[in-house]
């Protein structure tokens, strides 16, 4: 028990001691730590000092540094502003002599102005001196030749005159004979050159458009059940469609080459889309009649940069892209105003004209045809009218109105539209109407008046633009005449395909005739 209780002791008095122990030792390495932390404290406190004083040395040499270059630069402007002020004292006081140099100019300015006009008062005296002695010798002359100034005058005219009348009748009439010699020859150059200056293909449109099939058995859809498809068609697209046996092909009739492609673009969409049927041939044919017009503008709008012409209303551009559908005698209408415009140029360039008017002109001479199966009247009138609507030049005007003919054409550029016209007509294959088409033709003009009872003799003229029906003026009064003339008009739409339009005039005439014996 009593060694139990020592050894609690001894670990008591054991924890005591370690704890005493551990203080002191605590209690020495604080006083050590302390004192190296003054130590560093002590030197950081140097160390800034050390800072302080070389920032204060900078400061001062940065300070010094800086009033240096202040004072350079205000010594710099100093002597800038001194060389200012020297150059303006210069430019004042040369401006002072300057001055003073005009000072004297304008002095002696005003002495000579001063002498010229004592001068000028010195000639018109003298002038006036002059005009007394020259009226008071004239005045003698008259005396002693007894002729006054004007009848003087008179006679002198009338010798030179006479003279001068031989002489220019002379010259004139030389240069009618020269002119007459040369006249032909001079033409003919003139036209032969404007030929050779200008080439064009040649391609003949045709009245018939062949549409290619993929197999023979589409021609049985394009027929449709009971015949619904190709009547739809021919319907809406006014062309004939011919279904033969001709192996994947159809045949696309039409005298009016506009509808014939609106059928041929129709009837080819039809068959890329496979849907053939009433509903969609409508609906292709107004998508197609929409693109048509919007080609139609392009026509029109290329025509004019080809030919190099602006200041076209959009509306006038339509209506010469239209002419690219109208044919006349298989020429194509927009073809032939392109060749028309550049021959017309050409020639105009030739004779010293102006060569864009012509061009205008050219081009315009047959924009009637592009309606001509809209409105009534000749291709000319239609013609005219389209060109005041749209305010043409007056001589682009009288070209429409003269190019047949029918009007005095009152400017060279007129004539040489006409020239151009028949110029381009006349070209080996511009026109393909066979001869035998052509006599059947004026055949069929003739017997269409002859069988009008009243009717005497009927001649077709001008290549079958005009039918001249002769009646019998004692069975015909003048109202039957009318009635003849809108009668043959009606049997020749009703009964002929012919091109552009046929002016019917009916001519009665009464002649009382005696002999004299």
């Amino acid at each position: 028990m009593n060694s139990i209780a020592i050894s609690i002791l001894l670990v008591v008095i054991g924890l005591v001691v370690g704890f005493v122990i551990s203080l002191i030792v605590n209690s020495l390495s604080g006083n050590v730590a302390s004192k190296k932390a003054e130590a560093m404290i002590n030197s950081a406190k140097k160390e800034i000092e050390k800072l302080k004083r070389d920032a204060a040395i900078e400061q001062k040499e940065e300070a010094h540094k800086i009033k240096m270059d202040l004072d350079k630069e205000i010594k710099e402007k100093k002597d800038e502003l001194k060389e200012s002020e020297n150059r303006l004292l210069q430019r004042e006081s040369s401006m002072d002599k300057r001055d003073e140099m005009f000072q004297k100019r304008e002095s002696a300015l005003e002495e000579r102005e001063d002498k010229l006009s004592e001068k000028q008062e010195e000639i018109q005296n003298e002038k006036s001196k002059v005009e007394e002695i020259k009226k008071e010798q004239l005045e003698k002359l008259e005396k002693i030749s007894g002729y006054s100034k004007a009848k003087a005058r008179e006679e002198v005219m009338s010798m030179v005159k006479e003279n001068m009348t031989k002489e220019i009748s002379e010259y004139i009439r030389e240069a009618e004979n020269e002119a007459k010699l040369t006249a032909d020859s001079k033409a003919r150059e003139l036209i032969v050159t404007s030929m050779q200056k200008y080439a064009a293909d040649i391609a003949s449109d045709q009245t018939v458009t062949v549409v290619d099939l993929p197999n023979d058995e589409m021609k049985g859809r394009i027929i449709g059940r009971e015949g619904r498809n190709i009547r739809t068609i021919e319907a809406i697209t006014g062309v004939d469609l011919i279904i033969d046996d001709t192996p994947e092909a159809v045949v696309l009739s039409s005298f009016d080459p506009l509808r014939r492609e609106i059928a041929r673009v129709t009837l080819e969409s039809l068959i890329k889309d496979g849907r053939i049927h009433p509903t969609r041939i409508e609906e292709l044919y107004d998508k197609t009649c929409k693109d048509m017009k919007q080609k139609i503008i392009e026509f029109g709008k290329n025509t004019t940069f080809e030919l190099g012409l602006t200041k076209f209303d959009p509306e006038l551009i339509e209506t010469i892209g239209k002419l690219h559908f109208r044919t006349s005698y298989g020429q194509n209408a927009l073809q032939h105003s392109k060749e028309v415009a550049e021959l017309s140029g050409i020639i105009a360039g030739e004779m010293g004209e102006n060569v864009a008017l012509a061009k205008r002109a050219g081009l315009l001479h047959d924009i009637g045809k592009a309606i001509d199966h809209e409105v009534e009247g000749s291709h000319v009138d239609i013609g005219v009218d389209i060109a005041k609507k749209y305010h043409e030049n007056q001589v682009v005007i009288n070209a429409i109105a003269s190019h047949h003919g029918d009007t005095a054409a009152t400017s060279v550029i007129s004539s040489i539209v006409a020239i151009a016209d028949a110029l381009s007509a006349s070209r080996p294959g511009a026109r393909n109407d066979s001869l035998e088409n052509y006599i059947n033709r004026l055949s069929q003009l003739e017997e269409i008046g002859n069988e009008i009872k009243g009717v005497d003799k009927t001649y077709a003229v001008q290549a079958g633009r005009e039918l001249r029906v002769v009646v019998k003026p004692e069975e015909v009064d003048d109202l039957e005449a009318h009635r003849i003339a809108r009668e043959v008009k009606e049997k020749i739409e009703e009964n002929m395909k012919y091109p552009g339009t046929i002016k019917i005039t009916v001519i009665r005439e009464t002649r009382a005739l005696e002999e004299a014996k």
